[in-house]
């Protein structure tokens, strides 16, 4: 068996149970759909039982399925581990950092510790993923990012992480300065529903919960990926927002009202995070180093 399992295909199988699906799997892998299906289909003939149960539904581990599971997560851990202490004999200023956050944090708070990081550390590969929330922490607990920064939510599941503190931001709403609310100090979600809300993807689960909870259905007209865009609608009449306030500019609120938020999870406490159990190769290390210098 030694002799005939490679270490591709035991993550290839980590990942098939993960995903519940080889298709799934696969693509998460960067492989063929035919491919991964080839290689369980050999390690199923290795181990001389089948290891997954197959349904319409996708794949889950057979009894003797769980076993390789289980011997599979510490081999492929052990090869990080080896991996990771082997990189530690660099000084830290080669390799690859991955770090996976939201635009929303990006803009306002990484992009200047990218930058300075990138220009300290020429040859360290920055990789920096656009995901929401969620899959931030998820990309974090599967190994497929080092570092994550998000904003912290009841929701998310973070019981395998290590997170720190790292910075704390508001959303605001946006209005046009002839608009009813201008003159307010405050105002609550539930007074914007009555508008042309203009959401910000990386808001939108906020949105939606925060409708639910009112018992009505969040369903915007316009769905933006720019806070820069959404201040240019607001701008010209097409509605109001709602925005991190660390991500506006002077320039953007010259022809617009910033109003605090009435809302307990309109205060957002950002958090690093990095696997609670899976060491950090050196240069990630120094990367988090830097955002956690001053906290």
């Amino acid at each position: 068996m030694i002799r005939r399992i490679d270490l591709f295909t035991l993550r290839l199988f980590l990942s098939v149970v993960e995903e519940g699906q080889i298709g799934r799997a696969a693509a998460r892998e960067n492989i063929a759909p035919s491919t991964a299906t080839k290689r369980i289909q050999d390690l199923e003939e290795i181990a001389g039982i089948e290891l997954l149960d197959r349904s319409a539904k996708g794949v889950v581990p057979s009894a003797a399925g769980a076993v390789m599971l289980r011997y599979a997560r510490d081999i492929v851990d052990s090869i990080e581990g080896l991996r990771a202490e082997i990189a530690a004999f660099n000084d830290g200023r080669e390799g690859k950092v991955t770090i996976a956050s939201a635009r929303s944090i990006i803009d306002p708070f990484l992009t200047s510790e990218l930058s300075g990081f990138a220009r300290d550390f020429p040859l360290v590969e920055l990789d920096v993923h656009e995901v929401e929330n969620s899959e931030i922490v998820e990309m974090v607990a599967r190994g497929d990012a080092d570092i994550g920064v998000f904003a912290k939510e009841p929701r998310l599941g973070i019981e395998g992480l290590r997170t720190i503190p790292f910075r704390e931001d508001r959303l605001v709403a946006i209005v046009p300065r002839s608009h009813r609310f201008a003159d307010c100090a405050r105002v609550s979600f539930s007074e914007l529903m009555s508008e042309n809300i203009i959401a910000l993807k990386a808001l939108m689960a906020a949105f939606v919960t925060a409708a639910k909870r009112s018992g009505v259905r969040f369903d915007p007209r316009f769905s933006v990926k720019s806070p820069g865009l959404a201040v240019n609608l607001v701008r010209d009449g097409f509605g109001v927002a709602i925005l991190p306030e660390g991500l506006l500019t002077r320039e953007n609120l010259e022809n617009v009202a910033s109003i605090e938020l009435d809302e307990m999870w309109a205060r957002r406490i950002i958090h690093v995070a990095t696997a609670r159990n899976r060491p950090l190769n050196p240069v990630a290390e120094q990367f988090l180093g830097r955002l956690t210098a001053d906290v």
